[in-house]
């Protein structure tokens, strides 16, 4: 080993010579290490796999070679190390799926040389066959229309709350303020430009806030995203008239906003409704009513004309 250290030592670069006594110290080592290498194999469970686990620790020695510095450790302490860590890796490569987690999946390991697609197996399957998994588009697309559909749901009750608090304000400001209202915040006079109370702006949120709570679990049947809930003192009568203005709502958001203008043409495939007819304009007249035929008295009979 001080013989092989002193060769490293040199910053020039080896001779033919230099070299040929390299290999034969590599040589000396690799056959002292042969007892060690066999029980390290057997210890690893890599006895059916004894030619690869060899070459593995051939090349632990040359890592080790290269890298050892005795100040550090003494060599067989460091070349323990560096063949027990090619052989578990050896082992993973080889037994992976042996593992409790890949027999749950029933995990299947093949080689690089047996991605290509020409290639085949020991029964002429090629690889495209072993990795392919039947499911995976399908998921994969389900997964992503889940994503989208979410996204453009929270987006459309954006807008809706946008548009229902926009016409709240609007509400607010043609009503006359009323004599308990507040002054304004900054104590100048109440002008047109805050005319509107913020106790009724504050009110107003927190029913904007409710209604989307509601319209969330009553039309899209997930949980709210705020976290302001429902109230509890609303009846069923009106939950039911909120979620229908609602939806009337987001129908018209839907046909007017772009942004959704793929749902709304996948909402008219999906009805499949037809336009309505188109009248032409011509007059209809109504035939005038026939007066009942007046009784020997008079009087109007109760007899049908035919």
């Amino acid at each position: 080993m001080s013989a092989l250290l002193a060769l490293r030592g040199s910053d020039a670069p080896p001779s033919a010579r230099q070299r040929r006594d390299i290999d034969r110290i590599f040589l000396r080592i690799l056959t002292l290490l042969g007892p060690r290498i066999r029980h390290f194999v057997r210890q690893y469970g890599l006895t059916a796999h004894r030619e690869d686990a060899e070459q593995v620790c051939a090349i632990a020695l040359h890592r080790a070679l290269d890298s050892y510095d005795p100040a550090k450790a003494q060599f067989t302490t460091f070349i323990n190390w560096m063949i027990r860590g090619e052989l578990q890796g050896l082992r993973f490569r080889l037994m992976a799926d042996q593992r409790p987690s890949a027999r749950k999946v029933s995990a299947t390991t093949i080689s690089l040389d047996a991605m290509t697609f020409g290639g085949a197996d020991e029964d002429g399957a090629g690889a495209a066959f072993l990795i392919e998994d039947a499911e995976a588009v399908y998921l994969t697309e389900a997964s992503a229309s889940s994503y989208l559909a979410d996204n453009a749901i929270t987006m459309l009750l954006d807008s809706y709350m946008a548009n229902l608090r926009r016409a709240g304000l609007e509400q607010l400001s043609r009503r006359k303020p009323s004599r308990h209202a507040t002054s304004a915040p900054t104590g100048q006079p109440r002008l047109k430009i805050n005319a509107v109370d913020p106790d009724e702006i504050r009110q107003l949120d927190e029913r904007v806030q409710r209604n989307r709570a509601l319209v969330e679990q009553r039309l899209f049947s997930r949980p709210s995203s705020r976290s302001t809930e429902p109230a509890e003192e609303l009846t069923k009568e009106r939950a039911r008239q909120i979620s229908t203005r609602a939806a009337k709502m987001m129908v018209s958001i839907v046909d007017s906003d772009p942004r959704f203008a793929i749902m709304a043409a996948a909402a008219g495939r999906a009805s499949g409704a037809s336009p309505p007819p188109t009248l032409s304009p011509t007059t209809v007249r109504t035939p005038a009513k026939r007066p009942a035929p007046l009784g020997p008295g008079g009087s109007h009979t109760g007899s049908t004309l035919h």
